[in-house]
């Protein structure tokens, strides 16, 4: 009986998730819409939520903030790259750690368009690239010792480390600006790769 029950509450629990993941795509999704066609200062949370059929206590629930619908909540983005670089093997090359963590990152978006339309919105408007940038620095930093002991050769020292993820962030700007000008053609990890070469060359 115990098991019959357990396995009943775990298909709710699926399904209650499944809800869930429905509801917050079809907010960030009418979201993303009113930004395009309006600008993110001149939409509201107001607005948002009329149209997407929801309150807006119900929206706050799932985003915790307006910016929160184009980049995640900062302790999600951090929490992210941090867990991706942590859980690499530990063999792997502070370079090669960083890429999978961007990559983790890029995962986040549920299609190309999406994708495209947040890095738009994160590029064009003042107050979300100023929330990006300084999510960038929280993560570089809490990078750092994560990063440290796959350095060589060993005793590198945290200036080189910082100088390591620096370049790395700005080679992923750089390519995610280079996809934006090409209007979303190719992909931003070939373009990183391709501009981490150049700078590494």
């Amino acid at each position: 009986m115990a098991q019959g029950t357990s396995g009943k509450e775990a298909a709710t629990s699926t399904l209650w998730d499944r809800t869930r993941q429905l509801a917050a795509q079809e907010i960030l999704q009418t979201a993303l819409r009113l930004f395009t066609q309006q600008g993110y200062d001149e939409t509201t949370i107001a607005q948002i939520a009329r149209e997407a059929g929801v309150s807006q206590r119900t929206l706050f629930r799932y985003f915790g903030t307006k910016e929160d619908l184009i980049g995640g909540s900062e302790e999600q983005f951090v929490t992210l790259v941090t867990e991706t670089v942590r859980n690499q093997p530990a063999d792997a090359g502070a370079w090669e750690v960083l890429r999978a963590a961007f990559e983790a990152a890029l995962s986040l978006h549920t299609s190309r368009e999406e994708a495209l339309e947040r890095f738009r919105l994160v590029h064009d408007t003042d107050s979300l690239r100023a929330t990006y940038l300084r999510k960038r620095a929280r993560c570089q930093e809490e990078l750092l010792p994560l990063l440290e002991p796959r350095l060589t050769p060993p005793g590198t020292d945290r200036g080189q480390a910082r100088a390591i993820v620096a370049t790395a962030f700005a080679c992923f700007d750089a390519a995610t600006a280079t996809w934006l000008e090409g209007k979303g053609q190719g992909d931003i990890l070939d373009l990183y790769d391709q501009g981490l070469a150049a700078v590494r060359g």
